[in-house]
């Protein structure tokens, strides 16, 4: 399986299925129960369940992926980017603000300066 996911919950399934993990193993490697982390994939967990930046992190290692995606798809900002966005709040605003076609050309001017 190699198909992107938004959800976090779906990629946490696929990242798990690609390393041939089972439920049980990624529980027993976080530290958590496997119906904690069936839920997780599942997304089930109920508002005081949901996972804490520390399990996402310990995960990330686990699944051997970007902590930073992880983090992003259980809503959750990367301490670097947490960092940069107090630095320079008005221009997260201004970016957060802008459509998408104004979104592609900065991501293409970004990229073109590579």
């Amino acid at each position: 399986m190699n198909r992107e996911s938004r959800d976090f919950g779906d990629r946490v399934r696929v990242l798990r299925g690609e390393l041939g993990l089972t439920q049980q193993q990624v529980a027993d490697r976080t530290g958590v129960s496997v119906s904690y982390i069936s839920k997780v994939e599942n997304d089930r967990l109920h508002f005081g369940d949901y996972p804490s930046e520390k399990f996402i992190l310990k995960l990330a290692t686990e699944l051997k992926t970007d902590e930073d995606e992880l983090l992003l798809l259980a809503d959750k900002v990367p301490p670097a980017i947490r960092k940069r966005i107090r630095q320079r709040p008005e221009l997260f605003r201004l970016i957060a603000n802008m459509d998408k076609r104004a979104l592609d050309r900065l991501e293409s001017t970004l990229n073109s300066t590579d």
